[in-house]
């Protein structure tokens, strides 16, 4: 729904999409700023509106707005000047791994860039990641996997229990890894992906095995360069299956 502004209003500010009202006010707050901000409705180099105007768009408090604008600083996305208001930045200063940005970007992604760029970067984290695992597996480490191989195996008929297997073997090898920056920036995008109707269209599922088959024994065997490579052709060539075509790549 639109929270109008005030007809008695200093300035034509822009009305701020937003939805229905929920206990967790400054969330829907930050949420809904940042796809304004994210779709353009807030170009770079602009400023918010004052808070007198948010806070009638929103039904919200002067408080539950400045919070709001706080979380949306953190993020990179505006910057507080005195004297000056809150001021729009470029995409260049936002914080794309920042779980609401990244979300509004994939959200309103009609071109499917985002999530191209979310899949090659994937690509080369789960690759260092599936590397460090084969380097340093333990025999513990390599039994979950294991378990985790079977899983998939045995789920093969059935596309919602395999694709939670295939998870749970991604989850597997990121526990064998020290690489724990790595292993968290994965995490991240691959939420983000998942939260992506447009990720979800049906894959190949014995394809997807037989690439799973082939990190798994790159691991097994301890061959670190094998387990990159064969991790990042996975990653890449499943989300080509994916892609639904788009007017631009």
């Amino acid at each position: 729904m639109l929270w109008h502004m005030p007809t008695d209003a200093a300035a034509p500010y822009p009305t701020i999409a937003a939805r229905a009202r929920t206990p967790r006010l400054g969330v829907t707050v930050v949420t809904d700023l940042v796809s304004a901000i994210v779709r353009g409705d807030l170009a770079p180099g602009s400023s918010l509106p004052p808070e007198a105007v948010l806070c009638e768009q929103f039904g919200v408090s002067r408080t539950v707005i400045r919070e709001s604008v706080k979380r949306l600083e953190e993020k990179g996305l505006v910057t507080v000047a005195q004297g000056r208001g809150t001021q729009v930045l470029p995409a260049a200063s936002w914080n794309l791994v920042d779980a609401t940005v990244l979300s509004a970007l994939v959200a309103n992604d009609a071109t499917l860039g985002i999530l191209d760029d979310l899949s090659t970067v994937r690509a080369s984290l789960e690759g260092v990641i599936a590397r460090d695992a084969a380097a340093h597996r333990s025999e513990a480490d390599l039994e979950r996997l294991r378990t985790a191989m079977q899983l998939m195996r045995d789920t093969i008929e059935d596309e919602p229990a395999f694709n939670a297997a295939d998870v749970v073997f991604h989850q597997a090898v990121g526990e064998m890894s020290a690489n724990r920056l790595a292993v968290n920036i994965v995490g991240i995008l691959f939420d983000q992906a998942r939260e992506s109707d447009r990720f979800h269209l049906h894959s190949r599922l014995e394809t997807t095995l037989e690439e799973h088959e082939r990190v798994f024994a790159a691991i097994e065997t301890g061959d670190p360069d094998e387990a990159e490579a064969a991790m990042r052709s996975h990653i890449a060539d499943a989300w080509e299956r994916r892609r639904p075509p788009s007017p631009k790549r």
